[in-house]
């Protein structure tokens, strides 16, 4: 039997969009910008890297990463991510959300700032060290973030809300290319050199050192620049009201927020927060029962969706590279070789990315979560599919462009579908106080999905180079890849539908007594 909802969530849940819906927005989406542009931009330096520091005289070819020391480089963040996400969301659920989120977003600039050494290994062990903690804070990132908006947004429009910040990593993502092209453009304006072809060793400028760390180092400004407001945000509702069980504030709280005058009703409070079948902790039989499926399905959904959606964005350079879009390293200068990188991977947010994620925002609460994630991973496995069978088409000159646009496609797709959605349903589906945790756990599959695709990609598709072993191939990994979204198309059909509910109602926390069946999966929704 449904109990009467509290006046302040149903004040929250009715709201019209208002300046404070899109402060939270801006706010908790300057995090993902600068989330996106710190994971990201590491893949824009890493052949600079090579250059710079692991040069082999009297090579053909320009120095590169050892596969072991670039898997390390590329992947140590998310390492980072993954503990960062499972320890913030657990606190988040234990301290509040607003007292955690200052802590991640200070991790981040600390860890952005630093400098680093010269010599290769401590250059390589500094850059490994920093990226973990820069790592850990941007993971906390994933649960706090969500969950506020989650729990501050009406239920109407909730969706777009929790997509919106979601899609500010694809700002980041662009902000993260046009940084590097701006740096490299600059520096090799100052400093030209010729191509490694006329001359390995004056090919590498002196200066290139600078041009990766001020890369990387400028992601510690947009997150410094976002700490007071976050800082100013109050604690959500629902965790004041539902966890902490303090009446008075939250209705204090959204009483400013909302500029309407709530009733404080902690009478109300005490009954829906008190024990009975909504005090069930994460290990009991009752949330296996209630919300197990629905964990493994947003788990293993962000699991296989992440290891293609990283797989390519880390390694676009080396797809772009292979079939002739980015002309032969030994052709080109290091700086040049970097804008031109860069330049792809700009082009490609600017065309797939970012269009994709606004395609959520737009929709999201049009056609529902379940949908747009079941039309993003067909639609992946198809376009994953239409590169891999004609590969050695897309690789004869002349036919370049038609795989970047295919490309393209494939990576619109994954941002208009799982990539936002998978974000966006483990905060809406889960009960206050286990919904920040929850949401780190699916959030922490996700991450380890996008560690497999950044060492075990790197090993697939790498050919022979300076005598590195070979593995299978760009066109096999793609269809592996093609695999794994096929896989995240059938285990969607565990995740339930929340489109136009209130949180109370989808997770059970406003029922006496809520079965295990209670909740509808989306495919029986109508």
């Amino acid at each position: 039997m449904a109990r009467e909802q509290l006046q302040v969530l149903n004040a929250l849940d009715a709201a019209k969009t208002q300046w404070y819906h899109l402060t939270a927005i801006v706010v908790a989406g300057m995090g993902f910008f600068t989330d996106a542009y710190d994971l990201f931009c590491i893949s824009l330096v890493t052949k600079l890297l090579g250059r710079i520091y692991y040069h082999v005289e009297g090579s053909p070819t320009p120095g590169s990463l050892p596969p072991n020391v670039s898997a390390a480089v590329n992947g140590v963040a998310f390492c980072g991510t993954l503990s960062g996400q499972l320890f913030f969301g657990w606190l988040g659920d234990k301290m509040g959300r607003k007292r955690v989120y200052g802590m991640t977003l200070m991790l981040m600039v600390l860890a952005s700032g630093l400098p680093y050494d010269h010599t290769p290994e401590s250059v390589m062990a500094t850059v490994c060290f920093f990226r973990f903690w820069l790592g850990f804070g941007i993971g906390g990132d994933y649960p706090l973030s969500a969950t506020i908006m989650s729990e501050y947004a009406n239920k109407k429009i909730r969706g777009a809300f929790i997509a919106a910040v979601f899609a500010m990593q694809g700002i980041g993502i662009l902000a993260g290319g046009t940084v590097a092209i701006v740096v490299s453009a600059a520096f090799k304006h100052y400093f030209p050199a010729p191509s490694y072809a006329a001359d390995a060793v004056a090919s590498t400028v002196p200066q290139a050192d600078f041009v990766w760390r001020l890369v990387l180092m400028f992601g510690a400004i947009p997150a410094a620049l976002t700490y007071y407001w976050r800082m100013k945000m109050p604690e959500t509702a629902r965790y004041t009201a539902l966890v902490s069980r303090n009446a008075k504030q939250a209705a204090a709280d959204m009483s400013k927020v909302l500029q309407v005058q709530l009733e404080e009703e902690q009478t109300k409070v005490d009954r829906m927060s008190g024990g009975g079948t909504n005090s069930f902790g994460l290990f009991s039989r009752e949330f296996v029962a209630r919300h197990g499926l629905h964990l493994l399905g947003t788990a293993t959904t962000w699991f296989l969706l992440d290891i293609a959606f990283y797989s390519q964005n880390l390694f676009q350079k080396d797809i772009f590279s292979a079939i002739g879009w980015i002309p032969k390293a030994a052709t080109m200068d290091a700086l040049e070789e970097m804008f031109k990188i860069a330049r792809a991977q700009t082009l490609i947010a600017l065309c797939g990315t970012v269009p994709g994620y606004w395609f959520t925002v737009a929709l999201i609460d049009i056609i529902g979560r379940f949908r747009i994630q079941l039309i993003g991973f067909f639609m992946m496995t198809a376009f994953m599919l239409g590169l891999a069978i004609p590969y050695h088409h897309w690789t004869t000159p002349g036919n370049h462009i038609g795989f970047v646009v295919m490309y393209a496609f494939t990576i619109f797709f994954a941002n208009f579908g799982p990539n936002s959605t998978t974000f966006v349903v483990p905060a809406e589906i889960f009960p206050a106080r286990l919904r920040s945790t929850c949401h780190g756990i699916s959030a922490a599959s996700g991450k380890l999905g996008a560690i497999v695709g950044s060492f075990g990609f790197l090993y697939l598709a790498q050919s022979i180079d300076h005598g590195y072993p070979t593995g299978i191939g760009v066109r096999n990994s793609l269809f592996v890849l093609a695999g794994c979204n096929l896989l995240g198309f059938f285990f969607t059909f565990l995740v339930p539908e929340s489109k136009g509910r209130s949180l109370e109602e989808i997770s059970g926390e406003n029922e006496d007594h809520c079965p295990s069946g209670r909740i509808q999966y989306g495919y029986g929704l109508p």
